[in-house]
């Protein structure tokens, strides 16, 4: 218990001050979203601590996922006549991208000469966690390995996103909300809010239409592409 604790503490310090450095020097090589695992994961090795040990502490973190989400809400409440009044543009927008994610992901697996299980396991990448891995078990994927391809969509997503949103002047808050919870789940909405609240608001709600639709299209698209 005291490893564990000592873990968490270690964990807040890493990403607090992560944090004041990207504050300080916005790059996208010190973000807290790639600084902070790859300094977990070094440290977890030299010192030789097993996940079950850190994760003692570590869950505790993973337990303010309930809370956090259920803040949505109140963004949510605030934009409801925006929402409302974009709702088709915002449902037909995350419509195409997951469609796209599930379709590119497909062929990516079988240009790379995967196996029928790694590609179904791809095929929900761009969804949050937890969902992608039940969508995965139901499509014949490995869910394990699903989380590890959705942590790096969202960690490439929430990373690369800024860019591309400059690269082509995209300004609008709507579409970066969509772009940033399509494409990169939690993470991306996370980097949404730093915009400002209407775009983290839009890329929470486009989150969540992604994993509904993936859920829903993905055992059709698998019977159909890989059938």
């Amino acid at each position: 218990m005291i490893i564990g604790l000592i873990c968490l503490l270690f964990t807040l310090a890493v990403y607090w001050t992560s944090k004041r450095v990207y504050r300080a020097k916005p790059r996208i090589y010190l973000s807290p979203l790639l600084v902070t695992p790859l300094v977990l994961i070094l440290c977890l090795l030299a010192a030789k601590i097993p996940f079950e040990s850190y994760n003692k502490g570590g869950k505790l973190l993973t337990d303010l996922l309930q809370p956090a989400t259920i803040a949505f809400a109140i963004p949510l409440y605030k934009y409801f006549n925006v929402l409302k009044k974009h709702a088709v543009v915002i449902f037909v927008s995350v419509l195409s991208g997951s469609i796209v994610a599930m379709i590119t992901s497909a062929f990516l697996g079988k240009w790379m000469h995967m196996d029928t299980s790694l590609v179904n396991s791809l095929v929900p990448r761009s969804v949050t966690t937890p969902i992608a891995m039940n969508i995965s078990q139901v499509i014949g994927g490995v869910p394990n390995m699903t989380a590890v391809f959705v942590i790096i969509t969202g960690l490439l997503g929430s990373l690369i996103g800024p860019s591309v949103l400059k690269l082509f002047r995209i300004e609008n808050e709507i579409a970066r909300g969509v772009l940033l919870g399509t494409s990169a789940h939690g993470m991306g909405t996370s980097k949404a809010f730093e915009f400002s609240s209407l775009s983290g608001t839009i890329s929470s709600i486009s989150m969540i239409l992604s994993a509904l639709i993936t859920l829903g299209v993905a055992p059709l698209f698998i019977s159909l592409l890989l059938g």
